[in-house]
């Protein structure tokens, strides 16, 4: 999972809905703080995590400003989680610029190292990439994203890097989708009503009664393809992974460019070991 006097405009994002594209401002990072309830909830903690999860793989290093744009807190509050950060040794400063420092790696590393579905994951990942030649990935659902937690790659196949602890939009990804096709019906219609669709390139498919018809099929046939819906060049295929109950927990993929790999390869050939991977990730798990 940034004193100012104005906060930058969130970007508008566009969904179809029913009755015909709807312009909404997506609320910022401070807003859903500001709205929490709870008397219990800790602000300040929250504008912490906010400040540390801002950075990205695009923005390595940023000002106080820039991170109170990208948040909608305010540049007196991003300072004071700068210095705590800084004072704690999770963040580093270069004269006006901070970045995340090394030691934030062990924010996550207890999830990595003590979770089973991620503990058995790597060594699965590694047999499908070497199988298939392509980069696989296992994700679960956090925050109306997909997360990866273990990944295997052969070679960069999008402009991003993805990496363990990567996060992509769930609607427009064949990881996503998997796991949105398993939600109970009151939950898949939470998720549409809260989050906003946009487009990433010509092909997403951002009418909500659309994915609807696509979450039904891959609920039909156990896997989902995305065909350049996130990044032209990019496609790719995922299944579901299930926990004891046979429940969905997870999703495993293979992405590779559409212009080597085919639909029909993907089916064909990269299906079967992509169940075959899912399937020995599920007998590991409790």
């Amino acid at each position: 999972m940034t004193a100012v006097t104005t906060r930058k405009r969130r970007p508008i994002a566009e969904a179809e809905t029913d009755g015909g594209p709807e312009l909404q401002a997506a609320p910022s990072v401070a807003e859903q703080i500001d709205a929490m309830a709870d008397p219990d909830f800790m602000t300040s903690l929250a504008r912490g995590l906010a400040v540390i999860r801002a950075f990205s793989d695009m923005r390595k290093a940023m000002t106080i400003a820039q991170l109170s744009q990208r948040t909608g807190i305010s540049r007196a509050a991003v300072r004071r989680c700068l210095h705590t950060l800084l004072a704690l040794g999770y963040v580093d400063a270069d004269g006006h610029y901070f970045s995340l420092g090394p030691k934030t790696l062990t924010l996550g590393y207890s999830y990595l190292s003590s979770t089973p579905l991620t503990v058995s994951a790597q060594p699965c990942l590694n047999s499908v990439t070497r199988e298939l030649g392509e980069s696989s990935s296992l994700a679960v659902l956090n925050e109306d994203e997909v997360l990866y937690v273990a990944r295997s790659a052969t070679s960069r196949v999008m402009s991003v890097a993805l990496n363990t602890g990567s996060r992509l939009p769930a609607y427009c990804t064949s990881l996503g989708r998997v796991m949105l096709a398993a939600m109970p019906a009151d939950e898949l219609d939470t998720y549409f009503a809260r989050v906003k669709l946009r487009a990433f390139t010509d092909n997403t498919v951002v009418s909500q009664r659309r994915l609807r018809d696509i979450l039904a099929g891959i609920r039909r046939d156990g896997y989902a393809i995305n065909d350049q819906e996130l990044e032209i060049g990019l496609r790719s295929i995922a299944v579901p992974v299930r926990g004891a109950s046979g429940a969905v927990v997870a999703a495993l993929n293979v992405g590779a460019q559409a212009a080597r790999v085919s639909r029909q390869q993907m089916e064909g050939e990269f299906l079967p070991v992509l169940l075959r991977g899912a399937q020995d990730l599920s007998i590991l798990l409790p």
